[in-house]
């Protein structure tokens, strides 16, 4: 099976922005567990060289196969946003979800050994805080759709005025 993006919005990383500062996994950690430390992040710097550099969250997928590997069923995908759902009372840390996952946007808690993903901080009003606080502007909460239609745009503008230095 295909995963396939929704059409749920989602936090895409512009790898041309991000400089691997991981500013966002800091303050994503500090919203959701009060500390700083990557590792408690539900938001991923990913260096696949030294040149590209980006950040993963949870790309709300659609038929997300993090929830139906979930033996458990732990996860549920909310249909009206498409953010998954984790009921920590049925989690036993088993880390199918993860294997499910093609983005590795799901992660097992070190303290609690329940499922943690993105839920693009639904408890807070100004919304996702990675996307608030990256210094570059790397962040943004889009679908798929918008993110298809600006690199169509970005393409249409190289082929006017060449590319950008």
């Amino acid at each position: 099976m295909v995963t396939t993006t929704s059409k749920h919005q989602y936090i895409a990383c512009d790898p041309d922005k991000c400089i691997g500062c991981q500013v966002c996994e800091y303050v994503c950690s500090y919203t959701k567990t009060g500390e700083f430390n990557t590792y408690r992040s539900r938001i991923r710097v990913v260096r696949a060289n030294e040149i590209l550099i980006t950040a993963v969250a949870c790309r709300t997928c659609e038929n997300a196969p993090c929830v139906i590997a979930c033996t458990r069923n732990a996860l549920t995908q909310d249909p009206k946003t498409g953010r998954i759902v984790v009921d920590d009372s049925h989690c036993d840390g088993c880390a199918w979800c993860i294997e499910a996952c093609d983005f590795g946007a799901i992660s097992i808690s070190p303290l609690t050994r329940l499922a943690e993903v993105c839920d693009h901080c639904e408890d807070i009003e100004d919304g996702p805080q990675c996307v608030k606080f990256c210094p570059k502007d790397a962040l943004e909460l889009v679908t798929s759709d918008q993110r298809a239609q600006r690199a169509r745009r970005k393409l249409v503008i190289e082929e006017v005025i060449g590319p950008r230095a």
